[in-house]
């Protein structure tokens, strides 16, 4: 069985009501326990959450989604408080030991001690923002992409606990020209490439390894 953890970091704020995080993270629950071969655990990220508890689904997952909005080019404060919370819950007791260096040769391997190594993990992300300010000359994100722009340092976060990324998937435009159905029909194509296709071909792979 693989295990999927699921995080929604969409959340009620301002203009904001998080309700296509959330319709992205409930796809993402039926997706999986519709599929044989799949268990799932989900956190909420607006619900009252036990930090220990949530350091433990981390150790359990084999892969970690995170849906999550950006607000002025950051993930929002609930899911910041969440990860600094439970991060810090998960300091040498399941998701990061220290931060690689040792005191002998303290200017290398920094960033080589998490306690995640062999998970994975996939983000989506909600833009108003339309693509195309990330791929034309000229326009505000100067030709750069989410995950080398605005997430570089989510990327980056999650490699210091040992995790090692599945294909992003971004939806863009999604206050003034939302099409949520087109959007959900994209994520179910994603899912399936990126889980049920991709375990396919693995495991054809092993039993012509082992023929």
């Amino acid at each position: 069985m693989k295990k999927i953890f699921v995080i929604n970091g969409g959340q009620k704020f301002g203009h904001s009501g998080g309700k296509f995080n959330k319709t992205i993270t409930e796809t993402t629950v039926d997706f999986f326990e519709n599929q044989p071969g799949f268990e799932v655990k989900y956190t909420d990220i607006n619900e009252e959450y036990d930090p220990a508890e949530e350091v433990q689904k981390y150790v359990w997952a084999d892969v970690v989604i995170y849906h999550t909005p950006i607000w002025w080019f950051q993930v929002p404060h609930g899911l910041k408080k969440y990860i600094d919370v439970v991060f810090t819950e998960g300091h040498a007791n399941g998701i990061y030991k220290s931060d690689g260096r040792t005191a002998e040769n303290p200017t290398i391997n920094y960033g080589t001690g998490g306690m995640l190594h062999g998970r994975q993990y996939m983000v989506t992300t909600s833009w108003n923002a339309p693509k195309e300010a990330f791929t034309l000359p000229n326009e505000f994100f100067m030709e750069t992409s989410v995950d080398d722009g605005p997430l570089f340092g989510f990327h980056r976060m999650n490699a210091f606990t040992g995790m090692t990324p599945l294909q992003s998937l971004h939806f863009h435009d999604v206050m003034k020209n939302a099409d949520i159905q087109h959007n959900l029909n994209t994520y179910i194509d994603h899912l399936t490439k990126n889980f049920i296709i991709a375990q396919t071909q693995e495991h054809e792979h092993l039993l012509n390894c082992n023929n």
